[in-house]
Parts: structure tokens; C-alpha cells; sequence
């Protein structure tokens, strides 16, 4: 395999993880201030108006958290600007996340279908859906390390209220290993792991899940170019070459706008529980996965756990959906640009 083609896949995926974080980072800051039960309030003295981020229970006051609220608490209290938060942390890293993504997603795809041409399996499409699982999962994997403190940055931001500089030294000072002696025995402790909290959280949601993102994406446009291709698999086009020309350029929009679509539904279908586990952890709510998700449950409704592990889980649609068919569609876009 060319690494040629591996170059085209980090870059390609690097154009579209910019470009996708910058159209859905106002839903992401609404959803994430939403999964950390983080309201706001405005107190108002005398002579001054405070504003004031805090935290609540959902079952004390759900009309606080709902998106709604929040958003316009956001606008009112510190300005549309507000919306994006965070987003100079997940700029500088989500290019690269998707970038690692990618390159695991075609690396796999690349390397079945050269397997199935020496070997001559029938089943090549299945062994072509295995590699892309494979490879979407290790290089969701890899990412963890690299989005896990990223995210605690923009966490910090979007529901404690830090600056990009307090949030960004608190992270990057945790990643450094320090100890400290206390107590009267001596005993030493470290300070590296604050940097990671919430790491095991998002290796949980970004591992399998991310297998079957590629899965579900690569399934889909195979589909969808059968669908448009028809049964003999050669494109039906009445009129002359400008028809058919136009015809192509619309299936090469749609197909990877619809499949990305469809395989971020199946992704978050899910991982999504490890993300909300993960933004309680990173916002400082609880810790562990299993306590926190405990934790969760019990302040759902009835005490039911789908509802309560799946809260904000449309809104999380709502940001994934957009987020899933601009990335595709460009990364798709960029790799016929830099193949010719």
C-alpha cells in the first residue's frame, strides 16, 4: 500500500475535522453545559448583576437544563460569542482526532480490499466492512489519548467558566508528572493523573463505537451507489454528457452527506452513555464510570436507565448529524482533489 494514499487520508481528514468543529461548536457547547447539569443564573444586588454558572439536579429543575434555556441564558448573560467556547482547543486538535481517524479508516479499507484481490473471496465486502471496523476502532483508540485531555479543556470551559489560558495550564500541568508530599507519614502523591480524567470514559466511547461509524458509513454508500446505480450497476442518464455530468456531481454530494448521516446515528447509538458518563466525570460531578453511571440513573426519571444514560441524546443528533455529513463529504471531496 502507497503511503501516498495514507497522506491523503490524514490530510483530507484534517480539512473536514476544521471545518465540521466550526459549523456544530454552538451545539456542542449547549449540549455539553446540558449532560454536566450546569444552569445559569443571574443574580441581581443593588448595584451590581452577577453571573453566575451553577450546577443543578435535574429532578429540582429540568426547565433549566432544557437546550432552550440554556441557550438563551448563554446569549443574554455573556454574548453570542459564548457559543463557542472551547472551540479554540477542539479547532487545533479535532483536525488531527479526524485526521488519525481517517487515515485508520482507509488504511483498513485499503488493506482488505488488497487482500481480497490476491486471494479472490467472494466475500469481499464483508471482509472490506471487517478492516474498516477494525481500523475505525484502533484509530478511535489512538485519538482517546489525544481528545481526552483536549476535551477536559473545553469542558472546563464551556461548564466552569475558565479562559482558554486557565483551563488550557490546568491540563497541560496535570500532563506532567509532579508529586507532593503530604500527611504525617510522607506519603507522596502525584498529580499527572488530573490531566486525564475521564480517559477510560472516552476510550469506552470512542473504541467500538468509532468501528462501527466507519462500518455504518461504509455500508451505506455501497448501498446507496447500488440504489443509484441500479441493478446492473451501471448509472441510467437520459440526455447528454452535461445530464450525466450533473448526475455524478449530485451523487457525489449526497451519497457521503446520507451515509455519514445514517452512520452517526448507529455510532452514538452506542457510545453515547460513555460520552455523558465522560462529561459528568471531566466536569467534576463524580468519579468512576460505574458510580457515575449509577449516579445518572438515579437521577432520571422513575429511575430508569435508558432514560436517564440517553439524556440529551436528540441534541447530541442534532450536532453529530450535520457534524458526521460535512466531514464526510469533505474528507471524500479533498481525497479526489488530492488523488489527481
Amino acid at each position: 500500500m502507497s503511503s501516498d494514499a495514507s497522506w491523503i487520508d490524514f490530510t483530507a481528514g484534517w480539512i473536514s475535522g476544521g471545518i465540521s468543529t466550526l459549523a456544530i461548536q454552538p451545539v456542542d457547547t449547549i449540549l455539553t453545559r446540558m449532560q454536566a447539569n450546569a444552569s445559569i443564573t443571574t443574580v441581581v444586588q443593588p448595584s451590581t448583576t452577577a453571573t453566575t454558572v451553577t450546577t443543578t439536579s435535574t429532578a429540582n429543575n429540568v426547565a433549566a437544563l432544557r437546550p432552550t434555556h440554556i441557550f438563551r441564558g448563554m446569549i443574554s448573560n455573556f454574548g453570542i460569542r459564548s457559543l463557542w467556547r472551547g472551540s479554540s482547543a477542539m479547532i487545533g486538535a479535532v483536525p488531527v482526532q479526524n485526521a488519525v481517524l481517517m487515515t485508520g479508516y482507509g488504511y483498513g479499507k485499503r488493506w482488505t480490499e488488497t487482500n481480497n484481490n490476491d486471494s479472490g473471496d467472494s466475500n469481499s465486502n464483508n471482509n472490506v466492512l471487517l478492516g474498516v471496523f477494525i481500523g475505525g476502532t484502533i484509530g478511535g483508540i489512538l485519538q482517546s489519548f489525544i481528545m481526552s485531555p483536549i476535551e477536559l479543556i473545553k469542558v472546563s470551559q464551556q461548564v466552569i467558566g475558565k479562559s482558554v489560558s486557565e483551563a488550557t495550564t490546568s491540563v497541560v500541568s496535570g500532563l506532567l508528572p509532579s508529586t507532593a508530599v503530604s500527611g504525617k507519614n510522607n506519603h507522596v502523591k502525584s498529580s499527572s493523573s488530573s490531566a486525564w480524567r475521564g480517559l477510560g470514559a472516552t476510550l469506552l466511547r470512542d473504541g467500538i463505537p468509532h468501528g462501527v461509524w466507519f462500518v455504518s458509513y461504509e455500508f451505506a454508500k455501497v448501498e446507496l451507489t447500488k440504489m443509484r446505480s441500479g441493478v446492473g450497476g451501471t448509472t441510467v442518464v437520459m440526455g447528454g454528457e452535461e445530464e450525466a455530468s450533473a448526475a455524478t456531481a449530485e451523487e457525489d454530494i449526497a451519497i457521503p452527506m446520507l451515509s455519514g448521516a445514517f452512520a452517526a446515528t448507529a455510532a452514538w447509538g452506542v457510545g453515547y452513555p460513555f460520552d455523558l458518563i465522560k462529561t459528568r466525570i471531566q466536569a467534576g460531578k463524580s468519579t468512576g464510570i460505574i458510580r457515575t453511571a449509577r449516579d445518572i440513573v438515579r437521577e432520571s426519571k422513575d429511575g430508569r436507565a435508558c432514560y436517564g444514560l440517553y439524556r440529551g441524546f436528540g441534541l447530541k443528533l442534532l450536532r453529530s448529524i450535520p457534524a458526521s455529513a460535512i466531514g464526510f463529504l469533505v474528507y471524500e471531496t479533498a481525497a479526489k482533489a488530492l488523488s489527481r
